[in-house]
């Protein structure tokens, strides 16, 4: 009987090491990729002022793309579907700059200019100056810093609130030299007022959802380490 269970014995712990010795090979093994525990009421940190910047295709992205293996060229007149007519200047623009920058991507390129023009925006309206410096050329931001500059002289706030961006277009596109220019026409719904030193609205209006249009251009040094693009021009749209 002693034999019996000494043989059951063996062979349950040599089960118990096999199994445990499984597990730790699929559970107990640190890959690189595991994603941290999620935490639905965490809020995401806030960014410095220099990490506020317009997010395209960087350069580890264009060589990545570098990298795959090369896919059939498309037709003219699909390559900038949906984004700009097939033979037209903008379509012209955008070859000029996509031939100079690989990794040029003129729908991401839109996603990213919708950020930078609600933080612009907003960054405006707070007289954030450190995140506008960081966001526009320096002609710009001189313009700005004036205009905040003559408003907390005056003593006045502005409150701006987004309602939404309906419409983000490009308008014009073209390659000066090394520098790639991109204009996009904006199409927002904005609740803006501004208030004098005792909080009466001296313009717009805090109940009100105005339809705003604009019409920026945006620029990068295509030979630049630096993927971010800057403003470099605004004007009111019709």
């Amino acid at each position: 009987m002693d034999d019996v269970f000494d043989i059951y014995t063996i062979i349950f712990l040599a089960l118990a090491v096999f199994i445990f010795l499984r597990l730790r090979s699929v559970l107990g093994q640190r890959t690189g990729r595991e994603r941290p525990p999620y935490d639905p009421y965490s809020r995401e940190p806030a960014r410095p002022a220099s990490e506020k910047v317009v997010s395209l295709p960087n350069r580890a992205t264009e060589a990545a793309a570098q990298q795959k293996p090369a896919e059939p060229a498309e037709p003219p007149g699909e390559r900038w579907k949906g984004v700009a007519e097939a033979g037209s200047p903008i379509a012209a623009g955008l070859d000029a700059i996509a031939a100079t920058d690989s990794g040029f991507d003129p729908k991401a390129f839109l996603t990213g200019a919708r950020s930078a023009y609600e933080m612009i925006v907003i960054a405006y309206a707070e007289g954030d100056r450190r995140t506008l410096k960081n966001l526009l050329s320096r002609d710009v931001f001189e313009g700005f810093e004036a205009a905040i500059a003559e408003r907390e002289k005056r003593g006045e706030t502005v409150e701006s609130r987004f309602v939404s961006i309906d419409e983000a277009e490009i308008t014009g596109a073209e390659l000066r030299g090394k520098t790639a220019q991109v204009t996009v026409r904006f199409l927002s719904q904005l609740v803006t007022a501004t208030r004098d030193r005792q909080g009466k609205v001296v313009d717009g209006n805090p109940e009100i959802v105005a339809e705003v249009t604009d019409v920026w251009t945006f620029a990068r040094e295509i030979s630049s380490r630096d993927p971010n693009w800057k403003l470099v021009a605004t004007e009111a749209g019709q």
